[in-house]
């Protein structure tokens, strides 16, 4: 999947998370009431950059590098040599801090070369949309769901199709009770649970917009999203399918376990799909919050009955030469994993939705386009994590019993450049935050947490979501 670089040995330096998605009491937070920002400053000046001239210039800058790094690290690789041979010494110092310093020092340059002008003019109508929402066991959130939805007030014409994916309490009834009070509001229900896929798929099935946008039904649409997404679908090239919303977590006070992943949401993940989309190709346009043209999606079949229906539907997207872009200020607010048991699910999930998307959609790794760097660099996520799981987890004991063969000083060599590249994240997203009067908040034991043990449960998660790709069949979607 599109996620974080691999972050075994990397310190994110990250700093205070979002504030709410709600001017009323809402689930863990309060915005800021501020005028969007975006829509007022004059932008200044700047000289235009060809996509592909930054490219070059990022993919040179993470080259030298990584030539730098390998330098550094020859005496390392030669003392691991000593005891396992060089083949394998090269094959884990790579895994464990070569490959993820080029990432980062790709990832830094980009950033710093990625400047997004501001939405000079705001039409005063704005095209016909269908909301699609799935549906499963969502009585705690779906009434806040739907009201977040009424106060976007939209410029344009707009429905929502919630589809109750055979729901066991009381989704239905609520769905039933709030069908009076908003007009644009259809509900199917389905008699049992098919699955997210088949949910959507349903209601793609009522769809008569130009625009499809998936919302999940734990979720909160902050101001203006549903304008600024549709916005930068509009002002996006004319081959764009698709393109993500930014997805933050909504109940990040709730325990540690949601503290910890508001920092991957508003900062890593944010990062890459930023990335992506500057070079033409976001790799996941999640299920959560994403605007598609609708042609588009009954071109490639709409979703699959897998997994990842998400990034399989995006990998379909872009094989079939279409872009994928990333509208970092169309804010939803959803509710993370709350226990570590569903957390290790939705990653175990994830991976599996990785390899599916290799299984379908290989020949993305041959498409002369710039995102197909961001394809080959999914491909290396099973070795990193399986080097780091295997391989660094057990060097840290080692080093723990004062043998330095994996884990020791040198593994201090991708330290200062995981700190900058963090640091550029967290001061791109804190300006799009002023931008949306959003207020940033300070979650310094989630931050702790994150740098310290975050990938200790992470990638061993995703190991095994590797490992059940290839040995399960069943489909399963649910983290509930």
């Amino acid at each position: 999947m599109s996620r974080h670089p691999p972050s075994g040995l990397q310190m994110r330096l990250k700093a205070d998370d979002l504030s709410s998605p709600r001017p009323a009491p809402a689930p863990d937070a309060a915005a800021v009431p501020a005028p969007l920002a975006a829509a007022s400053a004059a932008p200044r000046r700047r000289r235009y950059l060809p996509v592909r001239a930054k490219f070059s210039l990022a993919l040179a800058a993470a080259l030298a590098w990584g030539i730098l790094s390998y330098g550094i690290a020859t005496p390392w690789i030669a003392a691991l040599a000593l005891h396992i041979g060089s083949g394998a010494a090269h094959l884990v110092i790579f895994g464990i801090a070569l490959l993820p310093g080029f990432m980062n020092a790709f990832m830094v340059s980009s950033l710093l070369l990625d400047h997004r002008p501001a939405f000079k003019h705001r039409p005063a109508t704005l095209p016909a949309l269908t909301i699609l929402v799935a549906a499963y066991n969502e009585q705690d959130s779906i009434e806040d769901t739907l009201e977040s939805i009424a106060l976007q007030a939209y410029p344009g014409e707009l429905g929502v199709v919630v589809i109750n994916d055979g729901s066991t309490d009381g989704t239905a009834a609520i769905l039933e009770r709030l069908r009076p009070r908003y007009p644009w509001l259809r509900v199917i229900h389905l008699a049992r649970n098919a699955g997210k896929s088949a949910a959507l798929n349903a209601g793609l099935r009522t769809v008569d917009t130009p625009y499809v946008i998936t919302v999940d039904g734990d979720s909160y649409l902050f101001r203006h999203a549903l304008e600024n997404l549709v916005l930068r679908l509009l002002g996006d090239p004319a081959h764009t399918a698709a393109v993500a919303g930014a997805v933050m977590v909504r109940n990040s006070r709730a325990n540690l376990v949601t503290k910890i992943q508001e920092w991957d949401y508003f900062h890593g993940i944010a990062a890459v799909k930023r990335i992506q989309s500057l070079y033409q190709g976001t790799l996941v346009a999640q299920g959560a919050f994403s605007i598609y043209r609708s042609d588009a999606l009954r071109q490639v079949g709409g979703w699959r009955p897998v997994v990842g229906e998400d990034i399989v539907l995006t990998w379909a997207l872009l094989e079939a030469g279409y872009r994928v872009g990333y509208c970092e200020n169309a804010c939803l607010f959803t509710n993370a994993p709350a226990t570590w048991r569903q957390f290790i699910r939705q990653r175990q999930r994830w991976s599996r939705g990785l390899i599916e998307a290799f299984k379908s959609h290989w020949r993305l790794l041959f498409k002369p386009r710039l995102s197909s760097l961001f394809v080959w660099w999914n491909a290396t996520f099973p070795y990193l994590d399986l080097v780091y799981t295997f391989v660094f987890l057990p060097g840290i004991v080692l080093a723990l019993f004062g043998h330095y063969y994996i884990a020791g000083p040198m593994t201090l060599i991708v330290l200062p450049l995981a700190m900058l590249v963090n640091y550029v994240m967290f001061r791109v997203q804190v300006r799009m935050f002023q931008e949306q009067g959003l207020k940033v908040r300070k979650n310094v034991a989630g931050f702790v947490l994150y740098a310290l043990f975050y990938s200790l449960v992470l990638q061993p998660a995703c190991v095994i979501g590797y490992l059940k790709e290839v040995v399960l069949r069943s489909k399963n979607w649910g983290t509930k």
